[in-house]
C-alpha cells in the first residue's frame, strides 16, 4: 500500500474530485491548510521582486507569505497509485508556481474499526 499526499490548489478540488471520482477511488480525505513552497508564497508576476533561486539561496528575498491549499491524503493499492498520481496530476498541472507537489509513502497496513479487516481489504 501506499500513501499518496497531494498538496494542491483550491480552485483544483473539483477538477481533481471529478478525476478520482472516473477512477472509482472510494476514499479521500481533503483538509484545508496554508504553506508555501521555495519561493515562500510571493508570487514573481504580483510582487515585481526577482525570487529565482539564486536570490532565495542568497538571502536576497526577505519575507514569507503562507498560501492556502487543499491537502489530499489517498491510501491505494500498490498497483493503483501511478494512476492516481497521474490523474492528479492531470488536473492540477498549470504550468506555473503553486501547482503543487505529490509525496508517496509506504503504508504497512490498514485496519477498518468497524470490522478489523486489515490490509487492501481495509482500503
Amino acid at each position: 500500500m501506499k500513501e499518496i499526499i497531494a498538496i494542491i490548489r483550491p480552485s483544483k478540488m473539483n477538477a481533481t474530485k471529478k478525476s478520482l471520482d472516473e477512477l472509482n477511488i472510494p476514499s479521500v480525505t481533503a483538509i484545508p491548510v496554508f504553506g508555501r513552497g521555495n519561493q515562500r508564497g510571493l508570487n514573481p508576476i504580483l510582487s515585481g521582486i526577482d525570487i529565482s533561486k539564486d536570490a532565495l539561496v542568497k538571502g536576497h528575498v526577505t519575507g514569507m507569505k503562507f498560501v492556502p491549499k487543499r491537502m489530499l491524503v489517498i491510501v491505494a493499492k500498490d498497483e493503483d497509485m501511478e494512476v492516481i498520481v497521474n490523474a492528479i496530476i492531470k488536473s492540477n498541472k498549470t504550468g506555473y508556481i503553486g501547482d503543487g507537489k505529490i509525496f508517496i509513502c509506504p503504508t504497512d497496513n490498514a485496519l477498518r474499526v468497524r470490522t478489523k479487516e486489515s490490509g487492501d481489504s481495509a482500503l
